[in-house]
C-alpha cells in the first residue's frame, strides 16, 4: 500500500440518517443518505466529495452501508443511482434489494 492510500472509516450517523464515510484523520468524504421503512433502508441519495472521486471512497461506502444492512436483518430498497449501480454490479447483494414501492419515496411517510 502507497504512503498516499486512503484510510477510510465508515458509520451509521442514525440520528440523521446516512452512513458517512472519513478518512482515519477525520476529513469528511461523503455520505449516502437514506430512510427507513420498516425493515427497509431506502437509500436516496449519496455524495462524495470532489477531492475524494475516483479512489473508492462511494464504493467502500456502499460495501459498509450495504453490509451493515444485511447484519441488521433489513432489506434495501436501492432510488439512489449510485447505490442502485453498485447493486447491479455486485451480485452479493441480489438477495438484500427489493424493488421501490410508492411509499419508500415519500419523505414524509
Amino acid at each position: 500500500m502507497s504512503d498516499d492510500a486512503l484510510h477510510l472509516v465508515a458509520t451509521d450517523n442514525r440520528e440523521h440518517e446516512r452512513y458517512e464515510i472519513r478518512t482515519d484523520d477525520g476529513r469528511f468524504a461523503g455520505f449516502a443518505a437514506y430512510w427507513v421503512r420498516g425493515d427497509r433502508v431506502v437509500f436516496i441519495h449519496t455524495v462524495v466529495k470532489e477531492e475524494f472521486e475516483g479512489k473508492g471512497v462511494g464504493s467502500f461506502l456502499a460495501s459498509y452501508a450495504l453490509d451493515d444492512v444485511r447484519s441488521r436483518g433489513m432489506r434495501v430498497v436501492a432510488v439512489c443511482p449510485f447505490i442502485h449501480a453498485y447493486v447491479e454490479r455486485h451480485h452479493e447483494y441480489d438477495d438484500l434489494v427489493d424493488p421501490a414501492r410508492p411509499e419508500d419515496l415519500d419523505p414524509d411517510a
